[in-house]
């Protein structure tokens, strides 16, 4: 049998290039600095923001009892005091406790792969969908039971269109009427659309499209985006990556103020939250995770010892 002689310079060279897309791919050198930078600001933001190290898994990975397959997106309705997330195969919503329990499924007919979902007020939400890549006005009362988005009132955005990796997550800012929109990758955008009148489909869209971004360019570390939520209390946007298995604190001006891994031994957590597809915050400020395929997360921020006495 002949010998297979190996090029151990060849070898060395070939695992450098892997490691160095490792490194470029996952921003591992990105990542570092900004953890070290948001530890180093702790005092400075710890009583200001959300602060997310200050958070420990109160639920984690309950299965939602009726749903086994592709839910994605999550939203909470103040009004209602309920989350509510799209599944996409078959499209449908879902309206959950915010401990997990699957309440009701509302059939969700003329979108093809619904991704991102937002509560904006009374019965309106807005619902992403990635295959035609636009936005879509529904109406979702405590009765209804189905929803067609055929004909009604829709948004299509063309920018940097990729199947499969266009629009994921949606958030409604009900104090400036603006509506976050998150790119998954190819690249990472956060889009800021103004100008939408939502609760009046007669008068048709005289919209601004801006992209949000970072007070620095490389502060958006994360390997994709799968899903945002603005917390309005304090005007911070939230930013999920399903790869990197993150939440991202950012201030108002783009400045990541801090991190909450989804990873095995952080937070609280058993295991790494398998593939994070939706985000949520309430007015207590709990947060909400649920990952694909229907495992659901509470994450509850922790008294401080000065809070507790």
């Amino acid at each position: 049998m002949a010998r297979v002689k190996i090029c151990k310079p060849c070898l060395w060279t070939a695992l450098a290039g892997i490691g160095f897309l490792f490194i470029w791919y996952f921003k591992v050198l990105a990542l570092g600095y900004y953890w070290l930078s948001t530890s180093i600001n702790a005092a400075q933001w710890e009583g200001s923001s959300l602060w997310l190290p200050g958070y420990q898994v109160a639920v984690e990975g309950a299965p939602i009892e009726g749903l086994s397959r592709n839910a994605s997106g999550l939203t909470f309705n103040s009004e209602t005091g309920t989350l509510f997330t799209v599944i996409n195969r078959p499209p449908q919503i879902a309206e959950l406790t915010t401990d997990g329990r699957l309440l009701r499924i509302i059939e969700l007919e003329g979108a093809k792969d619904p991704e991102g979902i937002t509560y904006v007020q009374g019965d309106t939400y807005v619902i992403s969908d990635e295959d035609s890549h636009s936005m879509y006005w529904v109406q979702i009362g405590p009765q209804t039971s189905r929803v067609s988005v055929t004909g009604k009132s829709s948004l299509g955005i063309s920018i940097d269109s990729v199947h499969n990796s266009s629009f994921e997550g949606v958030s409604w800012d009900s104090e400036q009427d603006r509506l976050f929109v998150v790119k998954e990758k190819l690249p990472l955008r956060v889009l800021v659309i103004r100008g939408l009148d939502v609760f009046n489909a007669s008068t048709g869209f005289n919209i601004d499209i801006s992209e949000w971004k970072s007070s620095s360019a490389a502060s958006l570390f994360m390997s994709d985006l799968s899903s945002l939520t603005l917390h309005e209390p304090t005007g911070h946007l939230l930013l999920l990556s399903d790869e990197s298995a993150l939440v991202v604190e950012y201030a108002p001006d783009g400045q990541p103020i801090s991190m909450l891994p989804l990873w095995r031994g952080f937070n609280g957590l058993q295991r790494k939250v398998p593939q994070p597809e939706g985000l949520a915050v309430g007015p207590d400020n709990a947060i909400y995770v649920l990952s694909e395929p229907n495992l659901f997360y509470r994450f509850e921020r922790t008294p401080t010892p000065s809070a507790s006495r």
